[in-house]
């Protein structure tokens, strides 16, 4: 199925970057996100859901405080953490600090802070 086309949905995204190649391979292996070369030869990605597209930014500064955050949906916190961790990222909040909410914050390998955020009714195993 296409994207939804609807007024006010979130499209797009830029995410800084200081390597594009290892930031598209750290999301396409933590989040499972479809890595495209676009027209102009530039890499991009489809996240896991085909909803929100966007590409990787050299040239800006990394968003290593929260301040416009933005937050990944998994199926499981604790397993992502793992995965973050073992893709070369690194856990700056852990699970727990937004309680009753499942939550996490994480900094990718360019610096930025970036959340995840699980379902309740999703199993926390991991």
């Amino acid at each position: 199925m296409p994207p939804t086309v609807r007024n006010g949905k979130i499209c797009y995204l830029e995410i800084p970057a200081t390597d594009v190649r290892r930031s598209s391979e750290f999301y396409r292996g933590v989040f499972g996100w479809n890595i495209r070369r676009r027209g102009d030869g530039h890499l991009a990605f489809d996240d896991a859901v085909g909803e929100v597209s966007g590409s990787w930014v050299t040239g800006r500064p990394a968003s290593p405080q929260p301040g416009l955050l933005v937050y990944i949906m998994v199926d499981s916190v604790a397993a992502t953490v793992k995965a973050v961790v073992a893709s070369g990222g690194e856990i700056v909040q852990p699970i727990g600090a937004d309680a009753p909410e499942i939550t996490a914050r994480f900094r990718d390998p360019a610096g930025n802070v970036i959340g995840l955020y699980q379902e309740p009714n999703r199993s926390s195993a991991g």
